[in-house]
């Protein structure tokens, strides 16, 4: 465990494997996580990888600064949140510590060397597959090509503005009310408050995770401690804010990097059919893997299950896409 400083932000990340192993694994958790969530993942897989789990800006024991909504004025204290935000620090975040592209041109300066270049495999749970999504456009743009995403119950974003047709008519009608009252920091507070209670948190994850493995106090306090931090209430109006920003298809098109989709047959938000979709859509998806029983992170829920696969995927990511 260690801390790593991001545009004036303590970071805290956790590392563990051979630094000077090629294969890099760089791990981003879901909503209300952190980098502890990969708790079962992260021993697993080190034994193959240099693996690193971050606390994306505003969860786990990262900062959490100050929140600034689309409309608001500048405030120097003040970050917008949103993927592009979680997505540059990811980028910096393998860059920087994996050495990314120092790496990769010391390979090519020194050309037929004993140096292997990095393979950077990038996955995420919920919006951290949101996340290394963007982060993997923005190395692209950059000249790094990941070796492979994966995306564990990748966020579908159903509440996004560009997919309110499709909610229910009522829905519809008092969105706009509703988008207003969560910008409020007098509403957002209280309802901060009930939802990060231990048995409003309880209360969810026996919902995503339907099997009730590995529901435990451990996992409860991971999940609850976060939220007691300073800050935690501006990171939380940040997000549920996120009512224009990206969706998965946006970025699944035309992405020259392999993805894979490991998803929980059980996951009461994030629909698998919808993965099924993308998986037969968009070229760069190269497989999909349902696994009955488990719900929204099946990383944590069933790892026996999960961690098999990532350590084969992480073994042959495959050729980039066409």
């Amino acid at each position: 465990m260690s801390d790593w400083t991001w545009q004036g932000h303590r970071i805290h990340i956790e590392r563990e494997g051979d630094p000077a192993n090629p294969t890099k694994v760089l791990l981003i958790h879901g909503f209300g996580a952190s980098s502890g969530h990969w708790r079962f993942t992260i021993p697993a897989l080190a034994a193959q990888a240099d693996v690193l789990a971050i606390d994306l800006l505003g969860f786990g024991a990262s900062d959490k600064p100050m929140s600034r909504l689309p409309g608001e004025p500048e405030h120097p204290e003040a970050v917008s949140y949103g993927f592009t935000l979680w997505g540059q620090q990811v980028a910096d975040a393998a860059m920087a510590i994996f050495g990314l592209l120092a790496t990769n041109k010391a390979t090519k300066d020194e050309g037929n060397s004993h140096h292997k270049s990095p393979r950077l495999h990038l996955i995420g749970n919920s919006i951290g597959g949101m996340v290394a999504l963007t982060a993997a456009h923005m190395l692209l743009a950059k000249g790094f090509r990941p070796a492979q995403i994966v995306l564990i119950d990748c966020a579908q974003r159903t509440l996004d503005d560009k997919r309110a047709k499709e909610l229910p008519a009522l829905e519809r009608l008092s969105r706009p009310l509703i988008k207003q009252l969560v910008r409020q920091r007098w509403v957002i507070a209280p309802l901060f408050e009930l939802l990060a209670q231990p048995r409003f948190i309880r209360q969810v994850l026996r919902k995503a995770y339907p099997s009730g493995s590995n529901l435990d106090e451990a996992l409860v306090s991971l999940l609850h401690r976060p939220s007691t931090d300073p800050g935690a209430k501006e990171s939380f109006r940040g997000f549920v804010n996120l009512f224009n920003d990206s969706l998965a298809p946006e970025l699944l098109k035309d992405l020259s990097v392999p993805v894979r989709l490991l998803w929980g047959g059980d996951d009461p938000w994030e629909d698998p059919a919808e993965a099924k979709r993308w998986a037969k859509t968009y070229p760069c998806v190269q497989d999909l893997e349902i696994l009955p029983g488990l719900g929204h992170c099946p990383h944590d829920e069933g790892p026996e299950q999960v961690n098999p696969i990532l350590l084969r995927w992480i073994s042959a990511p495959g050729p980039p896409c066409s």
